[in-house]
């Protein structure tokens, strides 16, 4: 097993190597994963981190996202995966554990768009020198027009628009017609509630109409 397979993120302290920025292209507004500004070989083009000690992941996110997160754990990635698509904009590079559960369950129905670079990245480790080759390659998800379109001018490897199965979209039409019938249903109970208070209201005035 290669040197930093285990944990491409940087809770081991393995930093994504400057090219990678460079065909980028951009400045983001973010990184909510970043080991601190006092490594100069963290190159990382962000107007503001968040830090081990300020639990990104807690935090409220803007802008511009890069998101390298860090790896605690065979699905420690996962909840900040789950943040990164819920905010929509930015880039994050992970594993491609293309087999794993978690990719397949949050990465696929979620992502723009993925771009796998060619072979297989060395990173840079906190001295400044360069890992040994990987045992796995790594994917860069793309959310939002700028992001997306960055990836796709980058050169860096082949660029795909992820397709979930005729089964998942079977599954998501199905809850799709599940959460239209359920607002059905509670339509006509608020139009029926609605009815009946406009007549109970009739009544009562018909009612005091009557006794005078």
């Amino acid at each position: 097993m290669a040197e930093h397979e285990p944990c491409i993120g940087k809770s081991s302290d393995w930093f994504t190597p400057k090219f990678i920025f460079d065909a980028f292209g951009l400045a983001f507004d973010l990184d909510p994963a970043h080991p601190g500004r006092d490594n100069p070989y963290c190159v990382v083009p962000t107007r503001q981190i968040f830090t081990a000690r300020d639990e990104g992941l807690r935090q409220p996110w803007h802008g511009l996202i890069w998101l390298n997160p860090p790896f605690g754990g065979r699905r420690g990635q996962v909840a900040w995966l789950r943040k990164f698509f819920q905010h929509g904009n930015g880039i994050a590079l992970i594993a491609a554990r293309t087999s794993a559960d978690w990719f397949h369950e949050v990465v696929v129905p979620n992502a723009e768009l993925l771009c796998f670079p060619a072979g297989k990245t060395k990173f840079i480790r906190p001295d400044g020198s360069v890992g040994r080759e990987p045992g796995t390659g790594i994917v860069l998800i793309g959310m939002g027009r700028v992001a997306c379109e960055a990836l796709l001018r980058s050169g860096l490897g082949a660029c795909y628009v992820p397709e979930p199965s005729l089964a998942d979209r079977r599954a998501a039409e199905d809850e799709r017609a599940i959460e239209r019938a359920e607002n059905r249903l509670l339509t006509n109970h608020q139009e029926r509630d609605e009815a009946y208070l406009f007549d109970e209201a009739y009544a009562a005035r018909d009612r005091s109409a009557g006794g005078r």
